[in-house]
């Protein structure tokens, strides 16, 4: 699908809970001193300027980011609060990191960053953006792109799966991806972000997934209160496999301000 595009959503309260965990994530990835490959099948353009049109005329940034910062939702040191900070310096106090920034600023020279995007603007965009030796930046489809490098050197590594689902498809088309790539990659940490909406479409992916029977399995979702749309996002959602010991206890932790 190359219609959707991120930036009228940058920064929203989804955002938030999926970037917030990643960055978490990353962070504990990096403890060791091992290399690892990160990859994603649907990157986005990677920075966001929340000052746009674009931004501007769904307002969604105010009741994601800008509120979690007005409140001080993040302690010193975080690691999302540390890509957004960098972020800022490099690109101006109005930009937003996606996750290819986020991920750029937290893995290091060693690791290697495979980015999937076939939408042709945003693709130029994130080339733009993430130019460095470690960042390969692919304009092909993320399930095939990802499945084709599968397994990379290193082989130690993580994958972001986070598509638009603005077709009824993709939730079974990811329904079908992630096992499948936990069968080829058996080493990867999997993070799967979906929205939850009225329709519930969520519930079947994520019920086929679950019966996957895959390592280190976790699901974990909020819902955001003040939604009072009916046919607008309500909460968000990630799945996990390969999930690190010990690292449910921040999902549970999570807490939105």
């Amino acid at each position: 699908m190359l219609s959707y595009q991120h930036a009228y959503h940058a920064g929203n309260a989804a955002d938030v809970h999926k970037h917030t965990i990643l960055a978490q994530l990353l962070a504990r990835l990096t403890e060791k001193a091992k290399p690892l490959t990160y990859m994603e099948t649907h990157a986005g353009r990677g920075i966001y300027d929340l000052s746009n049109t674009e931004a501007e005329k769904t307002g969604e940034a105010r009741n994601g980011i800008v509120r979690l910062l007005e409140r001080n939702g993040l302690a010193d040191g975080h690691p999302y609060l540390r890509a957004i900070e960098i972020t800022r310096r490099g690109f101006g106090p109005t930009s937003y990191p996606g996750s290819p920034m986020i991920a750029r600023t937290l893995l290091r020279p060693d690791d290697q960053i495979h980015l999937m995007e076939l939408h042709p603007q945003e693709h130029a965009a994130l080339k733009r953006v993430l130019r460095a030796p470690n960042v390969h930046i692919h304009r092909r489809d993320g399930y095939e792109g990802v499945l084709a490098i599968a397994p990379p050197t290193p082989r130690r590594g993580m994958v972001l799966i986070d598509p638009s689902y603005e077709i009824k498809d993709e939730y079974e088309d990811v329904a079908a991806f992630l096992p499948r790539l936990h069968r080829k990659w058996a080493e990867a940490v999997i993070m799967l972000w979906y929205p939850i909406l009225p329709a519930c479409r969520h519930e079947t992916m994520a019920a086929t997934i679950e019966r996957a029977g895959l390592k280190g399995f976790l699901r974990h979702e909020i819902r955001f209160a003040e939604t009072t749309s009916e046919r607008g996002i309500q909460g968000s959602g990630l799945i996990f496999a390969n999930l690190p010991h010990g690292f449910d206890s921040v999902t549970r932790a999570y807490a939105w301000p």
